[in-house]
């Protein structure tokens, strides 16, 4: 139980990041009713907008000055596929049956990956990130938080409270919640449905390149195929907080951070249960948490039971 402290604060790291990936699921979602299955990949393309950013810059450039110029690069790249996706292979498709965009958004997770492995120099093998240097904050005895845990614990409430009062507040963010709530008479009023829904996929897109910055700080590398288990688990966040809602998500992917993160370090000090506890189980005992939350709440924890939509 001594550890119980610092388990809790790598879960609410790790559920922060998958919370910052979930949001992008769930605007897009929440507008246009598509699973974009590619946001993973543009978290990961996000990522190496980053590292390229940080390569161009000059040599001993402190990491606190480069930063903000690594997350607006790699904003820049994310926001850029992203609209570029929905312009091209999303739009041409939204009257179709459901099936269509969502086995074109597969397709184009794919084809973004082997973009980046095929043409970024060395993403064949795990690409070095730039990592803080200095020693992490001790808070407590028993709990310490490392920088990188730090940024992100940071900016994925700022980035949800921001995001948060941008969709209540500004007249874009009426906008959008009048499209989410009917295209059709949004459009009847005067609403650009369609600068809207390109806005969903960039909030969601910039968003996903901080996620992909603080996870490349975190683990001091980027690969070509990070986005795929990644974007697995933010759309599990995603349906566990309620899909459609801003603050389900961030609440759905800490929920499933900490879930993660005490399932490996106590499942397998339960009598009997020694051989379902560490690392490899961590994905089985989360999709079991989605299940299980899915049984007795469909509409996730924040979600709110709608007739489905015509």
């Amino acid at each position: 139980m001594n550890e119980l402290p610092q388990q809790l604060a790598n879960g609410l790291t790790l559920g922060a990041l998958y919370g910052l990936i979930a949001i992008g699921y769930t605007m897009v979602y929440g507008i246009v009713q598509l699973i974009n299955f590619a946001h993973g990949e543009i978290f990961m393309v996000g990522g190496f907008g980053a590292l390229t950013t940080y390569t161009i810059l000059p040599d001993g450039t402190s990491l606190v000055v480069a930063l903000p110029l690594m997350l607006i690069g790699g904003a820049v790249v994310s926001v850029a596929i992203a609209t570029a996706a929905e312009r091209f292979a999303y739009r041409p498709l939204r009257g179709a049956p459901r099936l269509a965009p969502l086995i074109t958004a597969i397709g184009l997770s794919i084809t973004l990956q082997q973009l980046v492995w095929r043409f970024y120099p060395g993403a064949k093998a795990p690409v070095s990130f730039p990592e803080f240097k200095g020693e992490s904050f001790q808070i407590l005895d028993n709990l310490a938080i490392s920088r990188s845990d730090a940024f992100v614990l940071i900016a994925a409430p700022v980035c949800m409270l921001a995001l948060g009062v941008f969709v209540s507040k500004s007249r874009s963010g009426r906008a959008m919640q009048a499209t989410a709530q009917d295209p059709d008479t949004a459009k009847l009023m005067g609403i650009n449905t369609d600068r809207i829904i390109v806005m969903a996929f960039a909030i969601g897109a910039a968003f996903a390149a901080v996620a992909a910055v603080a996870e490349g700080l975190d683990k001091g590398q980027i690969r070509f195929e990070m986005g795929f288990i990644l974007g697995l688990k933010a759309f599990t966040a995603a349906v566990l907080g309620g899909i459609g809602n801003i603050y389900g998500a961030m609440v759905g992917g800490l929920v499933l951070g900490v879930a993660e993160t005490l399932s490996i370090a106590y499942v397998q000090d339960i009598p009997g249960m020694e051989q379902f506890g560490g690392g490899a189980w961590k994905d089985v005992w989360a999709f079991s948490l989605l299940i299980l939350v899915l049984l007795f709440r469909p509409q996730g924890l924040l979600g709110e039971r709608v007739a489905d939509r015509a």
